[in-house]
């Protein structure tokens, strides 16, 4: 027995009375609150307004975990049904127990993120690249809900970070596992951070920051579920086709898509809406997403009026209009070669540059009129 190895917890249930705390449904909960508040953060540093990814979330995670489990369902079905089954067909439904397939959570939370975004009127894709490295971490921070069940463990090692597993959960006395749980937590991990740098450093609009999210996933996927022995699709086998496993398979065929869909889309470079139409001003302006509308700049409050009939205290700003940029030069004097910075678009934010939530969102929303009919 190696002197070191990773303990399995003995219960993965506490009881707040008759309640059941179940460690697995915290660790998803956590995940979704994480990737929620980074997304968010990111998408009002890309010149969103507050509290949309917010209201994405819901039907996302409804329609994510339905499809998570169906997938499992589907792929795991001797479980349930038929002669073999180890379990009632009934307890396909608790959720609790464990079995989420990410390729069904992603493709019907999709889905859900598509019905939201169509009714708010905003670009499916700009959303989907905001969302990525937070899809990401929720990814990492859910594995951890296998290890309390006990599950997604890979082969006997002897590695000091081997993973004890219950005989009742199908290990072995003295025999350790690899915790391939946390091979793929970590790997995540690494490629959330990836993806925020590769937001920094790249122009990766249109969907194509998500492609990245999905060929760097299943490529650590591929090689972390090549290590797994536990059953995926028999009762106490995994099904196999040409040496490999199913999920290995799906990995294969999207990280395929993924890559076609960055080479389809590398010149795309069209307005995305990020500000609906109905968040515009009377004049066709695109209200400040970073502030209520009765809520002034400090500089437009400081700002004289224009006897004129130009720009006063309280309208819009420039940055909605590019065509407006000289005329603020004039009123607000020389700027800085760095230009203005914003507090919202930290580290985490992933965004290009170090323009604020205002200057960013100009180019995304100059087309708003034009793609209306398009949505």
């Amino acid at each position: 027995m190696p002197l070191a190895s990773i303990p399995s917890p003995s219960e993965g249930v506490w009881y707040l009375g008759f309640i059941p705390i179940r460690a697995y449904a915290l660790c998803i909960v956590l995940g979704v609150v994480v990737a929620v508040w980074l997304s968010e953060r990111r998408w009002r540093a890309r010149g969103g307004q507050s509290g949309t990814i917010i209201d994405i979330a819901v039907p996302a995670v409804i329609f994510g975990l339905i499809g998570g489990r169906l997938y499992h369902v589907i792929t795991d079905w001797q479980t349930y049904f038929g002669d073999r089954a180890i379990k009632k067909p009934y307890q396909a439904l608790f959720i609790w127990e464990g079995g989420l397939g990410i390729w069904g959570a992603i493709a019907l939370g999709g889905v859900g993120v598509w019905i939201a975004c169509r009714r708010r009127g905003l670009s499916l894709s700009a959303v989907a690249d905001t969302v990525a490295p937070g899809i990401a971490f929720a990814q990492a921070i859910g594995r951890w809900g296998n290890w309390f069940n006990q599950e997604l463990y890979g082969g006997p090692t002897t590695l000091p970070w081997g993973l004890e597993i219950d005989v009742r959960h199908g290990g072995e006395p003295g025999v350790l596992y690899h915790p391939t749980f946390l091979y793929e937590s970590i790997w995540n991990v690494a490629l959330g951070f990836a993806l925020i740098l590769a937001g920094k450093w790249f122009s990766l609009r249109h969907g194509r920051l998500f492609a990245l999210y999905v060929a760097g996933y299943t490529l650590g996927r591929f090689w972390i579920e090549g290590l797994r022995i536990d059953p995926v699709g028999g009762v106490d086998h995994a099904v196999t086709f040409l040496g490999l496993r199913i999920n290995q398979w799906t990995s294969i065929v999207v990280f395929a898509g993924a890559l076609i869909y960055l080479w389809a889309t590398r010149g795309k470079d069209t307005a995305e809406i990020v500000v609906p139409a109905s968040a515009q001003g009377d004049d066709g302006a695109a209200a400040d997403p970073a502030h209520p509308a009765d809520q002034a700049d400090e500089d437009e409050l400081r700002r004289p009026a224009d006897p004129s009939g130009g720009d006063g205290p309280g309208e819009s700003s420039g940055a909605d209009h590019p065509e407006g940029a000289d005329s603020l030069e004039d009123v607000e004097g020389p700027k800085s070669p760095e230009g203005p910075k914003s507090a919202a678009a930290g580290d985490l934010d992933g965004t290009e540059g170090t323009a604020g939530p205002e200057a960013t969102a100009a180019s995304d929303r100059v087309a708003v009129p034009e793609e209306k009919n398009a949505r």
